[in-house]
């Protein structure tokens, strides 16, 4: 099956977001899926199509910390940008593997994810698709991706390690998956949170990182790389 691979290099959030909104609207049922890599200029934070950033976060200091807010052509809640790697997945209606049932569709995409990462580790079998949606510690944590699991999430031990979204048009869908590399800094965090009650600690106990809290950019983009090159692999095959 011939797929389309496009990275579109280092871009502004709202410019990625955009470039995903223009590829769902345009693409034809017929067409061949796509892969779609990007990259963020500078902090970025994304939120779900139905979210009001500004109920969860202090937009004063998001602003003196230059990040860079975009909304989503997808649900969901917050993700930071910052220490993660993100992609998107465009499929065609009438490609093999489109389903009009949703659970198929992410089982579909987050079977690769579950692949991709199993090079970095030893007991990789025991990643699962979360099947059910969890209660949230509060209500705070109910709005960011990685301080609370939810249905189809990609889980490790209990935990979170891969999440993702999806939009449903009459010609395809839109997937824009999260794999978590390491946690924010906890102080970049307090800074940018109205309500950090247990935000930070949620993110902590419900995720599952590749790397620790003392990571480095050099960390995050050898870990970019490897996973660019294992989902391509294992998507595409």
């Amino acid at each position: 099956m011939e797929w389309k691979i496009l990275d579109t290099g280092r871009r502004s959030a709202k410019e990625n977001m955009a470039i995903d909104a223009k590829l769902l609207e345009e693409m034809k049922p017929d067409d061949f899926p796509i892969l779609h890599f990007y990259e963020w200029e500078g902090k970025a934070a994304t939120y779900g199509y139905f979210l009001d950033p500004k109920k969860l976060l202090d937009l004063k200091q998001v602003g003196n910390l230059g990040l860079c807010l975009a909304r989503r052509p997808t649900g969901g809640g917050i993700i930071f940008h910052v220490s993660d790697f993100a992609f998107s997945v465009l499929v065609p209606a009438n490609f093999p593997h489109h389903s009009t049932n949703t659970l198929d569709n992410y089982n579909f995409i987050n079977s690769a994810v579950k692949k991709g990462i199993k090079i970095f580790f030893k007991h990789a079998a025991s990643l699962t698709l979360l099947p059910d949606e969890p209660t949230s510690i509060d209500e705070s944590c109910r709005h960011f991706c990685m301080a609370k699991p939810t249905k189809y999430d990609v889980m490790l031990e209990g935990r979170k390690i891969a999440g993702a979204a999806q939009r449903r048009r009459k010609q395809g869908y839109l997937h824009q998956g999260s794999i978590a590399i390491a946690p924010p800094k906890e102080n970049f965090l307090h800074q940018v949170l109205l309500d950090e009650a247990q935000v930070y600690e949620a993110m902590l106990k419900h995720t599952f990182s590749l790397l620790g809290k003392d990571w480095t950019q050099k960390d995050l983009e050898t870990v970019r790389e490897t996973l660019k090159r294992q989902l391509q692999e294992e998507l595409t095959q």
